[in-house]
């Protein structure tokens, strides 16, 4: 406990300047109220100080003031946090507690160079939809040959394989090529480019494709630049800044070039929180700021867009489902829209909706922390299908990849009868229904 409180004493010791490092005087304001403990999941399951957010507040600022060392502790603290942003929520002194601790994963990032198979990960297999898609194919002819069911019987005795074969998703077709120079409505009233994503595109293509859907169908011209990047925001997250920088130019000047938008929209929770904070990690490029700036004030994520353009005479019939709705942290902490996916399944006729116990508190899937730190993410797994299980749903709703993957792997590991759909998917099976039509009205590329 002492050397706990030694961390918050005043100190004659040398500043120290981290490069990419956390703004000193941001951490300064945070005022250790404890707040922020009970919305931390890892302080939840480990009751230590360091996996808390003020911890990790208070190691970074003992690093800046000289009294620690960055080393692989530190950074190890730093990378056990979910990066989910609840704190951010409750703070009360509004202090950007996720941004300083990535800020530090940066920092170290900087000193010590991330391992070469995860930048090759991260830069080149995630670095565009067309990457992603291509790094999915073997994945795709896997499941196709019957190997990932074959793999899962054979390995059935040795469980930490096992778990890793249950978690594998089966990838739907991408839809890239499909989206390309598609022709815009009769009578639109809005021209949106819409962000493809890469995980969007090379697992969840048919998501996407129920998102362009929705849109048309409300009176959206879907533009979609070829040659957009990944958002950065894989990048940003395991301390590859000046990675996630590279994809942000690009990604600001390829919607440039589709000239007047009324929105930018993304269906990935994750693409469309950090689309929204180009301006902070471009705040200090003279060239770009500006752009930065105009740019992320048309983003806006699918389902704020949709809430924000759906007529109220339009309620689709979705009879006999029972939905219960979980919060991609992206989606609520970080662009603080809750409200509006709410809105969207109430307009469901027939449907009854139940809220999810913590609906916010993180799954687990954080990017590829459920890879970096796989017992955490079964632990909060484990907690978010007992929650699930308790609605009595037989529908979770969820408007994120991560999510998606995560919750889908609970299910197969629970044996829960429950549907996993992301909520794009579910009002445009609605609307299909409602209307009599088939929803797969369009190529899959």
């Amino acid at each position: 406990m002492n050397g706990l409180y030694r961390l918050f004493e005043a100190t004659l010791s040398p500043w120290v300047a981290l490069r990419e490092g956390p703004d000193y005087e941001a951490l300064l304001t945070c005022i250790r109220c404890a707040r922020c403990l009970p919305v931390c999941p890892t302080y939840q399951e480990t009751l230590h100080e360091a996996q808390s957010p003020r911890g990790r507040l208070a190691l970074l600022r003992a690093v800046e003031e000289g009294r620690l060392p960055l080393d692989e502790s530190v950074e190890a603290h730093l990378y056990h946090c979910l990066d989910c942003r609840a704190c951010n929520t409750v703070c009360p002194a509004g202090v950007p507690i996720g941004e300083l601790i990535v800020a530090g994963r940066a920092a170290t990032a900087a000193q010590r160079p991330r391992p070469w198979w995860l930048r090759l990960l991260l830069e080149r297999a995630l670095g565009s939809p067309r990457a992603a898609e291509w790094a999915a194919a073997p994945l795709r002819g896997a499941w196709r040959l019957g190997l990932i069911p074959l793999a899962r019987w054979l390995f059935r005795f040795f469980p930490p394989l096992r778990e890793l074969l249950d978690w594998v998703p089966r990838p739907a077709p991408p839809v890239r090529r499909a989206l390309r120079d598609r022709p815009a409505p009769a009578e639109a009233r809005y021209r949106v480019g819409f962000f493809l994503g890469c995980v969007m595109n090379a697992v969840y293509g048919d998501v996407v494709r129920a998102s362009v859907r929705l849109l048309e169908r409300l009176g959206c011209a879907v533009v979609v630049p070829w040659d957009q990047a990944c958002c950065g925001a894989p990048q940003d997250d395991q301390g590859l800044r000046e990675a996630a920088r590279r994809f942000a130019r690009r990604n600001i000047a390829a919607f440039e070039a589709l000239g007047p938008l009324d929105a930018i929209v993304a269906d990935c929770a994750a693409c469309s929180g950090f689309l929204k904070e180009y301006p902070h990690l471009l705040a200090e490029d003279p060239e770009w700021a500006d752009r930065a700036r105009a740019f992320a004030a048309r983003v806006r994520d699918l389902t704020e867009w949709l809430e924000a353009i759906w007529p109220e005479e339009l309620q689709p019939i979705a009879s006999g489902l029972r939905l219960t709705y979980h919060e991609p942290c992206h989606l609520s902490h970080v662009q603080g829209v809750r409200r509006q996916p709410r809105a969207l399944l109430l307009r469901l006729r027939g449907a009854t909706f139940r809220e999810l116990p913590d609906a916010a508190r993180c799954c687990g899937s954080a990017g590829i922390y459920n890879l970096t730190h796989p017992a955490m993410s079964r632990r909060l797994l484990e907690r978010k299908m007992a929650d699930i299980a308790a609605t009595g749903a037989s529908v979770v709703v969820t408007a994120n990849p991560g999510c998606l993957l995560q919750l889908e792997w609970g299910v197969r590991r629970s044996g829960l009868a429950v549907q996993v759909r992301h909520l794009s998917e579910l009002l445009d099976a609605a609307l299909s229904s409602s209307e009599g039509r088939e929803g797969s009205g369009w190529g899959a590329g």
